[in-house]
C-alpha cells in the first residue's frame, strides 16, 4: 500500500507523456502481450536446444535476414545515446556489419583463437556491444568486468580465468600495465579510445579491418560468457555459461519476463560488468528483435533517467528495486 501511495504521488508530479507511459507499462503488467495463462505456460513450456547453437548467426543474423525481407517493422536493433546530443542507431543489419568488421580485429590482429578467453572492461559505449557479439561469432569466450574495478581487482580475474587478451578504456590501461607482468598468459591488450604505447588501437584496426567474416560453428554446450561472482564471502569465483544457456535459455525471460515483441524499445540500466547486463542488454530483447536503448550515464541519475523516459520512446524499462525508489523520491516537477 506505500508503494501504491508513493507512485499515485510521483504519478502526479511528472508530464502527461510520462506518466501516460508509466500507466501503460504498468497495464502490461496485467495484460502481457506474449501469454495469457501462467499456469499452462508453466506446464507445456519447452525449449529444445540443438546439437550446434550461436547467438550471432543463429539469432541475430535471423533478425536482419527478416528486416531485409520485410517481415520485421523498422526498429533499430541498438540506439545509444550519451545525453548530450550524439547518437547512434544502427539496424541488425548494420550491427552484423560492424560486428563482423571487430570479429575480424580479433581474430586477425588479436591473433584470438575459438576458446580463448578475453576480458572486456567498458563502461556503455557502443564498442562493448560490438565486441561481445564479435567475441561470439569468433568463439572466443567473453568475460565482462566493470569500470569500478581496481588494479587488484583485475588482476585477480586475469590469474583465474588465464585471459589472453584485455579490451577496455584508455582511463584504465595505466592500472593494468601495473600488473600486466604479473599475468604471464596474457599476450594482447587494446584500447578502445585513445592510443598508448604497448597497446592496440581499436579505432585504427576497426577502420582498416573488412566487414566479411564467417560465423564460427560453436556447439549448444561450448562455452560463451565467464562471470565472476561478487565476491561477497570470498575470492570471485568464475561462473561459466555456454552458448544456449544465455543465446537460448533467456528466450522465456525476453519473451515472458519482460514481455518483449520487435516493437518494443528496451531500457535496462545495468552496468556492463554485471550479468544483468547481459541477461536483459543483449540476449533477451534482441532473442525477441527488440530494441536495445542505451544512455551512456556514467553515474545513475534519476532526474536523467525520467527526462530520457520522456523524450523517448520507451516502452519497457528494467532496473534494481533502488533505481525505481530513487524514481519515485525524487521531485520530478521541474
Amino acid at each position: 500500500m506505500k508503494i501504491l501511495l508513493k507512485v499515485k504521488h510521483f504519478t502526479s508530479h511528472i508530464t502527461p507523456r510520462l506518466c501516460s507511459r508509466f500507466l501503460s507499462n504498468a497495464q502490461r503488467l496485467y495484460n502481457p502481450q506474449n501469454f495469457s495463462d501462467y499456469e499452462d505456460l508453466k506446464r507445456n513450456y519447452k525449449l529444445d536446444f540443438p546439437e550446434h547453437f550461436n547467438f550471432a548467426s543463429d539469432i541475430l543474423d535471423k533478425w536482419t535476414a527478416a528486416e531485409k525481407d520485410g517481415s520485421k517493422k523498422p526498429n533499430p536493433a541498438l540506439w545509444w545515446i550519451n545525453g548530450e546530443g550524439k547518437e547512434v542507431k544502427w539496424s541488425f543489419d548494420e550491427l552484423g556489419f560492424h560486428s563482423r568488421k571487430v570479429a575480424n580485429v580479433l581474430s586477425d590482429a588479436c591473433d584470438l583463437k575459438p576458446g580463448d578467453r578475453v576480458m572486456v572492461i567498458l563502461p556503455r559505449i557502443p564498442e562493448w556491444w560490438l565486441l561481445s557479439v564479435a567475441c561470439i561469432r569468433t568463439g572466443l569466450i567473453i568475460i565482462p568486468g566493470t569500470t569500478q574495478f581496481t588494479a587488484k581487482d583485475i588482476l585477480h580475474r586475469l590469474q583465474k580465468s588465464e585471459a589472453k587478451c584485455i579490451i577496455t578504456s584508455q582511463e584504465l590501461s595505466p592500472a593494468i600495465d601495473s600488473i600486466s607482468n604479473q599475468a604471464p598468459l596474457l599476450k594482447t591488450k587494446m584500447t578502445v579510445t585513445g592510443t598508448r604505447e604497448g597497446w592496440l588501437s581499436y579505432q585504427d584496426l576497426y577502420t582498416a579491418a573488412g566487414d566479411n567474416h564467417t560465423c564460427v560453428r560453436t556447439k549448444s554446450m561450448d562455452p560463451m560468457i565467464i562471470y565472476f561472482t561478487s565476491g561477497t564471502t570470498g575470492f570471485p569465483k568464475m561462473v561459466e555459461h555456454s552458448h544456449c544457456s544465455y543465446g537460448l535459455g533467456h528466450t522465456i525471460t525476453g519473451k515472458y519476463w519482460l514481455d518483449l515483441s520487435p516493437c518494443d524499445v528496451f531500457w535496462n540500466v545495468s552496468d556492463p560488468g554485471w550479468a544483468k547486463s547481459g541477461w536483459c542488454s543483449v540476449f533477451s530483447p534482441w532473442i525477441q528483435g527488440s530494441c536495445v536503448f542505451a544512455h551512456y550515464m556514467p553515474r545513475f541519475d534519476p532526474i536523467v533517467v525520467l527526462e530520457t523516459l520522456s523524450n523517448y520512446p520507451i516502452t519497457a524499462f528494467c532496473g534494481s528495486t533502488t533505481t525505481y525508489r530513487m524514481l519515485v523520491l525524487c521531485d520530478p516537477s521541474r
